[in-house]
């Protein structure tokens, strides 16, 4: 009878207990580290999958208005979002319960061509249907896609850090059209949740930054004294 090797002994034990097990695949019974690109597709879902997150912007343009933005959402329909503009432009928006309830400042106002009484800050609300958002009219849907396109790599030896006291690894994704880069920070320790994502080009740098992962949302609507309901109205 034919005495079967050590090594022909360990490839007959995969292939019994299966490929995935521990110490059957190349390179001396270590499994292969993923690709940047697969890392990133697990960072995506990681974040795809959570029930509320924090989402701060901040965005600087060349020539341009910086402007920086906070959202606490469910990455659904209910969240509160704020975006400033350096110009001095804010507004205020909760969406909860299918109803939007939006607070400009008089700067914004005044930016958006529209006629403001008086002298002071106005502080009411007003409170239209969710369905009647437009796109381009400065609110947000709650949503935020974890998405990217192109091939990932992995930053340089000492291009990655920690936030927050969280060690993360750097993947970085061209964007050829544009020529620029994004920057994406990723977890290594617990979930590979996205941390920061930097994104750069000739004349426009943004950061978004991600935090209080599945923490309970606290999103309410304002008082009924601080509203104007035009939701039935048109």
């Amino acid at each position: 009878m034919r005495k079967i090797s050590t090594a022909g002994t360990a490839v007959l034990a995969c292939l019994v207990v299966g490929v995935a097990a521990t110490g059957c695949t190349d390179g001396g019974g270590t499994s292969a580290e993923p690709s940047a690109t697969q890392m990133l597709d697990d960072a995506n879902a990681a974040m795809s999958d959570l029930k509320s997150v924090t989402i701060e912007t901040a965005t600087e343009v060349t020539g341009g208005v910086d402007r920086s933005s906070h959202l606490v959402t469910d990455l659904r329909a209910t969240c509160a979002y704020r975006s400033d503009s350096a110009s001095g432009a804010r507004i205020d928006q909760i969406r909860i319960d299918g109803s939007d309830y939006i607070r400009p400042n008089r700067a914004h106002m005044e930016e958006s061509g529209r006629k403001v009484a008086g002298k002071g800050e106005q502080k009411l609300w007003v409170k239209e249907l969710s369905s009647e958002s437009q796109p381009g009219d400065g609110l947000t849907d709650c949503t935020h896609e974890f998405t990217s396109f192109g091939k990932a790599v992995k930053g340089a030896e000492g291009e990655s850090s920690e936030i927050d006291g969280v060690p993360t690894v750097l993947l970085k994704v061209a964007d050829k059209e544009n020529n620029g880069e994004f920057g994406f920070h990723v977890a290594t320790e617990g979930k590979p949740y996205i941390l920061k994502v930097v994104y750069k080009d000739a004349t426009f740098e943004s950061t978004t930054s991600f935090s209080a992962f599945d923490e309970p949302l606290d999103v309410r609507p304002p008082g009924k004294d601080e509203v104007v309901d035009m939701s039935g109205v048109g």
